[in-house]
């Protein structure tokens, strides 16, 4: 089984969750463009001055999606 990397963007400011909604549509665009295998993306609020947006990728697909979306950070994606 292949392990999961979740790829995030991090927005600040007072318009960062709005930013990171607008966000989470384009890389659904993305994974359709591209007809990746994984179709898991959203956005969290952290607070008012902070939101992220993600997608989740294969393992083998990262490098690929990190040098053509430029995440700022990424980490091991489980299912609880």
């Amino acid at each position: 089984m292949s392990k999961k990397i979740k790829l995030i963007w991090d927005f600040r400011g007072p318009m960062a969750a709005k930013t990171a909604e607008h966000h989470e549509k384009h890389l659904k665009e993305y994974i359709q463009i591209e007809q990746l295998p994984i179709n898991i993306t959203g956005f969290t609020i952290i607070n008012d001055m902070h939101a992220t947006a993600f997608m989740v990728v294969e393992e083998v697909n990262m490098i690929a999606v990190r040098d053509a979306l430029r995440p700022h950070r990424g980490e091991l994606y489980e299912i609880n």
